[in-house]
Parts: C-alpha cells; sequence; structure tokens
C-alpha cells in the first residue's frame, strides 16, 4: 500500500481566528502582534487585506505601519488560539492515529492504512476540508502527497482554502520549477549558498551531484537533495507524541535599553524563574546555561557553559546567566536578552552534586519555586513576586512564561531518527 500522508495548514492562523469571532476584521487590514509601547512589536499574523501592502510575518511594527498606516493591530490571545485549533485538530483525529502537530496551525496525518476504512483520501481529505470550516468557520489549505515534505509543499502551495494532490507522476511538474527557498528546511542562509552555487529552483537542486551539496552544507546538502527528489521517509508521529527537548528557553524585549548588569539582573531573575518553572513541569533539568543579547545597535552577541551541576532551579540558572554576562561590557545598552538550559536529561531527584554544593540550600530553593508556581497558578501570576523585581516594575512587568513561550514549530528533525 502506498503511503498517503495529508498536510492541512490553517491559513493566518491567529488572524483568522480573530476574523471568525469577529467577522468586521475582514473588512479592514488587520494584523495580530505585540505591544509597540512595550516594544514587543512584531507581526505574528496578517489577513489577506494587510498582506496586500505587503506586511510581512515578523517584520516590526513599525516597518508595518509605515505600510500601512491604518493597519489595526490585535493583540495576540493564546488561550484562545490553542482552543480553537485544538478544536480543529479534534477533527483529524477521527481518521488517523498518527497525527504530528508542526506549531499550532499545521499538522500531518498519515492516512495510509486510514484508507481502508475511509475509502479515497482525496475524497477524506476534501471532506476534512469541508468539516473544519462548516464546523469552526476557518479556512485550511491541504496538500496531499506521499512523503510528509511534498505533503506540506502542497498545503503551502496554494491559499486560502488550496488542495494540491502531489504524486509521484506529477511532482517534477509541480515542485521542481518553484524557487528552491520553497522547500522545507531551505531558509534564508541556505538559499543564499545555493544561488551562489547556480542553484535555484527545486529542479536544481535535485539534479546537482549530492556530493556537491555535502562538501557546500554538510549533511543538510545530503538532506534537502534527498527532500527534492520525494525521498523523506520520517514518519507521521502518532497522537500525543511529543519530541525531547534539547534546551528549554525564553527572551524578551525590554520596554528600554539598559546599560548595566544591576539593572539587568531583575530581568534575568524573570527569565530565570519561568525556564526553571518550564523544566520542572518536563521533569528535566541541565547544566548547559545559553545567554544570548541584543543591543540597541542591533547586534546580537551569545554565550554558553556547561556547569558542573544539573538544576532546575531559578535562583542557580540566575547565577549561571549572570556569571556569563559578566562577558558584555555595556558600551552600547541591550534592548533585547534570551536565557535558555540545554543539556537535559530527566530529573530523576538523584544529583551529583560537587564538594562545593550546600544540598540543603538547593533543596530549600528548589522548594521555594515549586510553592511558588502553585501560588501563581492558582491566584493569578503576580499574586507573588521576588523583591527584587519590584526595584523597577516596569522593566518587569511581564509573565515571560505564558507571552513569550512561543508556539512555533520545532525543528523538524527534534527528536526523530531520518534515515
Amino acid at each position: 500500500m502506498d503511503n498517503v500522508i495529508f498536510h492541512i495548514d490553517i491559513n493566518h492562523c491567529y488572524a483568522q481566528i480573530e476574523e471568525m469571532l469577529y467577522p468586521e476584521l475582514r473588512k479592514v487590514p488587520m494584523a495580530v502582534g505585540g505591544h509597540e509601547e512595550t516594544r514587543h512589536g512584531i507581526i505574528l499574523t496578517k489577513n489577506d487585506m494587510a498582506k496586500r501592502y505587503g506586511i510581512k510575518t515578523a517584520e516590526s511594527l513599525r516597518d508595518a505601519k509605515k505600510k500601512c498606516p491604518n493597519l489595526l493591530i490585535i493583540p495576540p490571545d493564546y488561550e484562545k488560539y490553542i482552543y480553537y485549533t485544538t478544536e480543529v485538530k479534534k477533527i483529524y483525529y477521527e481518521y488517523s492515529d498518527c497525527v504530528e502537530s508542526f506549531g499550532l496551525d499545521e499538522a500531518w496525518i498519515d492516512f495510509t492504512h486510514s484508507q481502508q476504512l475511509f475509502g479515497d483520501p482525496i475524497s477524506v481529505a476534501k471532506k476534512i476540508q469541508r468539516r473544519v470550516f462548516d464546523e469552526l468557520g476557518l479556512t485550511v489549505s491541504v496538500g496531499v502527497s506521499w512523503n510528509k515534505t511534498f505533503a506540506k509543499f502542497g498545503s503551502d502551495l496554494l491559499k486560502p482554502y488550496g488542495f494540491t494532490v502531489i504524486t509521484k507522476d506529477n511532482y517534477k511538474d509541480i515542485v521542481w520549477p518553484r524557487d528552491v527557498s520553497e522547500l522545507l528546511y531551505v531558509g534564508p542562509a541556505t538559499s543564499a549558498k545555493l544561488y551562489q552555487e547556480h542553484i535555484f529552483t527545486i529542479g536544481d537542486l535535485a539534479n546537482c551531484p549530492v556530493e556537491k551539496l555535502q562538501k557546500k552544507l554538510g549533511v543538510l546538502g545530503g538532506t534537502i537533495w534527498m527532500f527534492a527528489n520525494g525521498m523523506d521517509p520520517s514518519p507521521v508521529q502518532e497522537i500525543g507524541w511529543e519530541p525531547v527537548p534539547k534546551s528549554i528557553g525564553n527572551s524578551i524585549t525590554m520596554v528600554y535599553d539598559v546599560d548595566n548588569l544591576r539593572d539587568l539582573r531583575p530581568v534575568y531573575f524573570c527569565l530565570a524563574e519561568s525556564v526553571a518553572s518550564r523544566l520542572k513541569e518536563a521533569g528535566l533539568h541541565g547544566n548547559r546555561v545559553s545567554v544570548s543579547i541584543r543591543n540597541s545597535d542591533m547586534e546580537n552577541y551569545s554565550w554558553q557553559h556547561k556547569f558542573d551541576t544539573k538544576t532546575n532551579v531559578s535562583t542557580e540558572i540566575l547565577h549561571y546567566a549572570m556569571t556569563l554576562m559578566r562577558e558584555y561590557e555595556f558600551d552600547v545598552p541591550l534592548r533585547a536578552i534570551g536565557l535558555s538550559v540545554g543539556n537535559l536529561s530527566p530529573d530523576e531527584n538523584i544529583e551529583q552534586m560537587s564538594l562545593f554544593d550546600d544540598p540543603y540550600a538547593h533543596e530549600k530553593e528548589k522548594k521555594l519555586d515549586i510553592v511558588m508556581d502553585q501560588i501563581r497558578e492558582k491566584y493569578g501570576f503576580y499574586s507573588v513576586r521576588r523583591t527584587c523585581t519590584l526595584q523597577d516594575a516596569p522593566l518587569t512587568e511581564f509573565n515571560v512564561k505564558k507571552e513569550h513561550a512561543g508556539f512555533h514549530p520545532v525543528g523538524y528533525f527534534r527528536g526523530r531518527k531520518m534515515f
């Protein structure tokens, strides 16, 4: 039995959910984005009217407003988006036990064995598309193919409400003429390198000697060559599958530039609390701490270090972060910062302490973290706060765990064996 894979994408997801709930928004250029007054100002998604002005996802609100002065910005409501995208996926679950999410708005469905129950896959894919619209008022684009790469390519090809079938007979006509940047896992940096080699289309990539690509791009070169030739054996994971994260982190654009370590510490404490909480929820701890910064000249820097003992305690993560931040001399003030913990493993309460650690202090701080998380869960995030975060309230008044965790696709290869 040939593989049959669907890829379904909710068109401009956040904006479409807002339009579904408030139909009058369809009549104006609108985007879901951050808050420019707190400098969390990027476009997350836009509606079709805003798209006509050339507004792009991830550009700043300031740049978007230059293109369209009357652009309406709607602040994101992730709880609402999670609810409706979950309802959409409940429809998918009726047709297969292998449904793999790719972010909130995209999913693959392995329909291979479901053909025995539901019949013709093209008819069923169209039925799913109609059901999502009839039952939830949302349009989705659908790609059908024999592998995940081409199924996603098909759903991206026509929007909104597109439907594309890519087979072993027609893929060279549909896929190969398109720009190489449209292939999964070929980002801007990779595209630039391929253009230098006069590889402009996916067909050019498919017909290029794989040895040349591997020499230029390493392992990635061989992988995207296989993708271009329709060779993607990666399976659609079962419902409920979650990749094991390589790291857990958060970042924040601060409300104003910070030019010293003292003022930066409370902000990093907020990030450390969020990262520690997410680590404990996942039952993980790690000892590779990374910090990233962007200064007011829009220059990016990062430092990381692997420490002796693994942790998921906020005060310990903060200590490691501030140790790394001493590398920065603050000759240019900082605009945005990030913090992550990697080299993760299960936290089984069996911890190797160094001779210089205080196990009692470690356990005390861990219990304090847990109690604070419980209080916040019951009474709200601002019901309990560290005193140091009150010294400059505007700088630290954000729920970074809720507002800045992000709901973007994990890396395509994360947690899976490909070949």
